[in-house]
């Protein structure tokens, strides 16, 4: 497989990766994000809780990695996007580990404290309540705020390149700007971050996501003169 078919390939395969890793790390975590005793618990397994962990790894690891891949064929479109780009993607990844971090730490306090009570069982729920708190609102401000001019910024180098249908990057000139102003409003308090809205929001990303995805690796990129001439903005 020569460079020009291997990039898009790698890319797409990058894309899949980081939704199924999104997908299995979240429900991995649900015994620690969905039960506020989990972490006073005298006995339980800790493996799922840490493997969705190191889903949420491989997750941060494939979101630069979709980035990185790119950025030499989409820079001859325009440099400093492609770079806002890979910076977007680095910040939202970095987002993601703050996240397992808070995960990692409720799972140290339940070995250390496990099984307390009284007032010290109460303290310590209320500080793994703290730490859910934290990696809901990486939630929001990863795969939701910064998301959203991500997706923005790749589509729009896809659709002024030609690189892939133009409606394919329509789905994603639309699907940014929708799943950042749906983390806005979840910012503001309008409706939860698991809420029917939210979810209806995240359908364009999801799917421009996916859709881009399988065409990359199928398809590859289409004959564009963006691999002969930069273009300016």
């Amino acid at each position: 497989m020569n460079s020009t078919r291997a990039i898009p390939v790698v890319a797409g395969a990058f894309f899949i990766v980081a939704a199924v890793a999104a997908i299995v790390g979240l429900a991995l975590e649900g015994p620690v994000l969905n039960d506020s005793r989990y972490i006073v618990a005298v006995s339980g397994d800790d493996t799922g809780v840490i493997l969705g962990a190191f889903f949420e790894v491989i997750l941060a690891i494939s979101v630069i990695g979709t980035a990185v891949t790119l950025f030499p064929i989409v820079k001859r479109q325009s440099e400093g996007i492609a770079l806002g780009y890979v910076a977007g993607r680095v910040v939202e990844a970095l987002v993601i580990v703050v996240g397992i971090i808070s995960i990692l730490s409720m799972v140290k306090l339940r070995q250390t404290f496990g099984g307390v009570t009284g007032e010290d069982a109460v303290s310590v729920v209320a500080i793994g309540k703290s730490l859910v708190v934290i990696h809901n609102w990486t939630f929001l401000f990863g795969p939701n705020l910064a998301l959203g001019p991500n997706t923005l910024m790749l589509a729009y180098l896809m659709y002024r390149s030609g690189l892939v249908p133009r409606v394919i990057a329509v789905l994603g000139l639309i699907g940014g700007p929708l799943i950042f102003a749906s983390g806005t409003a979840v910012l503001f308090g309008l409706y939860g971050q698991q809420s029917v809205w939210g979810s209806i929001a995240a359908v364009p990303v999801f799917a421009w996501e996916m859709i881009l995805a399988v065409w990359l690796i199928v398809k590859g990129f289409k004959a564009s003169p963006i691999a002969h001439q930069p273009k300016a903005l």
